[in-house]
Parts: C-alpha cells; structure tokens; sequence
C-alpha cells in the first residue's frame, strides 16, 4: 500500500544507527533487521501527524508489520485515539501481533482514563489470554489505572491470580506489585510476607522495590528479610 510504504520510507531517513545497534540488543526476542532504529520522541510526534492522514486506517490495517518502529508508530497512534469503543477495537486487533516488551509498555491510551469500569472488564479477557503480550499489557493495565484514587483491593487481588512461566509477563507482575508496594504498602505488603507469590516474582518484586526512590530505606531493610 502506498501508505505504508510512504511510512517505511520516512522511517529510514530518520533512523539512528548507533541507537539502533544499543537499543536492538535490549530485545533479544527481536530480528535485529526488522529495528531501523528511530528514536521514541521522533515516532510519537509522527504519530500525531500521521493521525490526520485519510490513508492512516490503511496503515493500522496492514498487519503485520515489517518493521519493529512500525509496530510501535501504531501503538502511538493508538494512544492518542480519542473514542474508547474505537481504540478498544483496534487495539484488540493489534495485540496479537505484539511481539515484545517495549511495544507492548509503549501503549497507555489516554481515553482509558475516563472508562475504568469497562477498562477492568477488557482487563479480565485480557489476563485470560495465552498471549504472553496480550497478558502483560493486560496487567500494566492494571498498574497504570488501578492502584491510585480508583484502588480497590480487586486489583491486587486479580494480579494474584495470573500464573506463568512467561518471562515478560513475570517481568511485569513484579513491576506490578513493586508499584503497589510504592502506593499500596499496607494492602500489599502481606502478600510478600504470606509468600504467596511464585519464587521469581516474589524476589523480582523485592528487587524492583529496593531500586525504587519511592520506597523507603526502613522499607528496603524489612523487604530484604522476605528474600526467598
């Protein structure tokens, strides 16, 4: 389609190979070919022009795509889609073809903000999910929309009951409940404390909490003593 070749070739002339190289060797689940290497502030601003383009539909149905920047221009440009039911639609579309991790984190619609209820519903189908992205993004999710002025125990309890062997959704799950230490300490301490999560994730969580600014040092001390 021209549209997606129009977009390819404006890909390359902003490639950074030097970015490429750093940045293809941080997803190693990724064909170091299919990374041109443009930097995240460039895509985010050619996402917003791209969103007046007649043909961008085009280019958000040609999946999938070739090029891991392409991948994650479609993920901008979701975030900025203004209609809940339209974005929910098409990002449904594209998830199964998520293929890594900073794809993936790359996507937090803003109109998800004023559509929590039916947010948290979407959340469950996607948790439920064999798709190791689809599950991860399920549960950032979670994090980004459920731990602050909207937090209900159902969050932290949901979590809980997402078991895997998946890198990158375990990776996720530690974020999840690192974070919820920083907002939520008394709700979620008591989940390290009973050890009730899976070996990995527990110490993932005890780690990413630690390297936190958020957490305090007496904090720190007393989440060491729950290593497993």
């Amino acid at each position: 389609m021209e549209i997606v070749q129009e977009i390819q070739n404006k890909l390359f002339s902003l490639q950074d190979r030097k970015y490429k190289k750093f940045h293809s060797a941080l997803m190693p689940n990724i064909d170091p070919n299919t990374v041109i290497g443009v930097r995240v502030p460039l895509l985010k601003q050619l996402a917003k022009t791209l969103m007046v383009n007649s043909q961008v539909e085009d280019f958000l149905n040609h999946l999938p795509h070739s090029y891991y920047e392409e991948n994650n221009l479609h993920a901008f440009i979701l975030c900025e889609e203004k209609n809940f039911e339209v974005c929910l639609h098409k990002l449904n579309k594209f998830l199964p073809y998520v293929d890594n991790w900073a794809t993936c984190d790359s996507m937090r619609p803003k109109c998800f903000k004023k559509h929590k209820d039916l947010l948290y519903k979407e959340i469950n189908v996607w948790l439920k999910s064999k798709n190791e992205f689809v599950v991860r993004f399920g549960l950032e999710m979670l994090m980004v929309h459920f731990l602050d002025h909207t937090f209900s125990s159902d969050a932290i309890n949901l979590a809980i009951t997402v078991k895997s062997q998946q890198y990158y959704v375990n990776m996720m799950l530690a974020w999840f409940f690192a974070t919820a230490l920083v907002k939520q300490w008394d709700k979620t301490i008591k989940i390290l404390e009973d050890k009730i999560l899976d070996a990995f994730v527990h110490n993932k969580t005890i780690q990413k909490a630690c390297e936190s600014y958020r957490i305090t040092v007496k904090q720190k001390e007393f989440l060491k003593t729950l290593k497993i």
